[in-house]
């Protein structure tokens, strides 16, 4: 039967109170097309035009750490706007569901579900321990929740995958602070939260056809290479600038105390801008023009050569069809040919009869 959920913001910590076991790691999680196609299929059926999510759960296999998401189904899913702690979502659909993909694919499990987000959200923690009651007993690797962005305007990869870590939290306040005390002493406190996973967009060999297939329909042949070579400068410079505001905003947040901060993303961090150019030193400056000024003369060159090609070839290609057909410009110059040759042989007849009346 379909079951409305509501619970407290205390619920999750007071399941992780006690010490457990820690989760195997995640390493990696591999999203096929055909979990895609499914995800914004359902969201556009669900919740297009309005500000509603789509949910549903993934399927697939994980050995090592490595999680591959093969299959998904949609599962009917609907949240109160006003109060972010009540859900529904129908446990009855999602066991049918998968007892019927038991019956067609015997190797799939679930192993975790999907949002079309754009963010995470309070409810996904609860969902996610719903979710995982539906995991094979004796897995080893947890389910895992992944975001997948069904938005158009985006230009990097569509997926975001999550784990759920363990932390403790020591600054939560003791009873005797909340009746009065000074609540300078804190009690150590276990809570979940999501931990980024790297994510990539994969596809066995099957896949790769049927993809290629579905983008003959929307790659436009009409277009140059030139212009193509801009359109993805200008979408690589798009996630560039998406991806500097991320980290800006990271390092706002870190030295606002709004966040803690993580020794391993500020690492990598620091990395980048070590790896960036010193345009401070004129050399480096100028032969960088220099380089970017004769590439794009060669550009330049080469689609003016190719115009002109074009159109030898349009007047040549006219020109043998207007000669096969027998009519327009073929048949005008035959024309002109008789008549010339008219006119000559005309003069020859009377310069023979002036001789001869001599």
């Amino acid at each position: 039967m379909a079951t409305t959920t509501k619970s407290s913001s205390s619920n999750d910590t007071a399941a992780a109170s006690s010490p457990s076991s820690p989760l195997p790691d995640v390493t990696e999680v591999t999203i096929h097309p055909l979990v895609l196609l499914s995800a914004t299929d359902h969201y556009h059926r669900v919740a297009r035009g309005t500000r509603k999510r789509a949910v549903g759960v993934l399927l697939g296999s994980s050995s090592r750490g490595t999680v591959d998401a093969t299959n998904s189904f949609a599962v009917p899913f609907e949240e109160d706007s006003k109060n972010s702690e009540v859900f529904y979502l129908d446990h009855n659909y999602l066991e049918n569901m998968l007892a019927m993909f038991r019956k067609v694919h015997a190797k799939e499990r679930v192993v975790g579900f999907y949002s079309t987000g754009p963010q995470i959200r309070s409810n996904d923690l609860r969902i996610f321990d719903l979710v995982k009651r539906f995991v094979p007993a004796g897995t080893i690797t947890p389910p895992v929740f992944v975001i997948i962005d069904v938005r158009p305007g985006r230009e990097s990869i569509p997926t975001t995958a999550y784990r759920v870590v363990e932390e403790v939290d020591s600054n939560v306040p003791t009873a005797a602070a909340g009746k009065g005390g000074d609540g300078s002493g804190g009690a150590a406190e276990v809570r979940k939260t999501f931990a980024h996973v790297p994510s990539l967009i994969g596809a066995m060999e099957a896949e790769e056809v049927g993809v290629e297939h579905l983008l003959r329909d929307i790659n436009d042949p009409t277009v140059s290479t030139v212009a193509n070579l801009v359109k993805a400068k200008l979408s690589g410079l798009s996630t560039l600038t998406e991806k500097l505001v991320e980290m800006k905003d990271y390092l706002t947040a870190v030295s606002e105390g709004r966040m803690k901060p993580n020794p391993e993303i500020i690492a990598n961090m620091q990395a980048i801008v070590n790896l960036l150019p010193n345009l401070n030193v004129e050399e480096l400056v100028r032969s960088m023009l220099v380089k970017n000024n004769d590439m794009h003369m060669v550009i330049y060159l080469s689609a003016l050569i190719r115009c002109v090609i074009a159109l030898h070839d349009l007047v040549l290609n006219k020109i043998a069809y207007n000669e096969e057909v027998g009519d327009g410009l073929g048949e005008i110059m035959v024309k002109a040919k008789k008549a010339e040759s008219g006119e000559e042989k005309k003069e020859d007849d009377d310069a023979k009869a002036s001789k001869e009346k001599k």
